[in-house]
């Protein structure tokens, strides 16, 4: 499987419309090589270079088997974010450039949990269940 995003290329900038600098909305992505028995897809969005270690932007489950998620729309059910909240919170980085990592997961299921969920609460309720994996790193410092 592999994630791309018309806006950015991996390891490249993050345009700043999607930042809180920005309209603080998600871009586009493109899943290719989605595996035959996928059943949904999950996405995780995180920041491992944040202060307090991994911060956690946007959580999405439940996402119907579709391999482009559209600028600034809501594909499944959100979870919680480190900001306390259920949708996207762009990168807003406290000082110098931080990595975003994409990240979308094939699964043979739906998961069907009641919307909220944390990323470890995803992280259990996905196990045994991913079938492909796949990553794009964004990049983003405040101007």
């Amino acid at each position: 499987m592999k994630l791309t995003s018309p806006e950015f290329e991996n390891n490249g900038f993050i345009p700043k419309k999607f930042t809180c600098q920005g309209e603080d909305i998600n871009p586009a992505l493109v899943i290719n090589g989605i595996p035959d028995a996928a059943k949904s897809i999950a996405l995780v969005v995180d920041d491992p270079d944040a202060p307090m270690g991994m911060w956690v932007h946007w959580v999405v489950y439940d996402i119907p088997v579709v391999s482009r998620i559209e600028e600034d729309s809501i594909p499944g059910k959100e979870g919680m974010n480190d900001f306390g909240r259920k949708d996207y919170g762009g990168p807003c980085p406290p000082s110098g450039t931080h990595r975003y990592f994409f990240k979308v997961y094939a699964l043979d299921a739906e998961l069907n949990p009641e919307e909220g969920l944390t990323r470890r609460d995803l992280e259990k309720a996905m196990q045994d269940h991913i079938l492909a994996k796949a990553e794009l790193i964004g990049l983003y410092k405040k101007h």
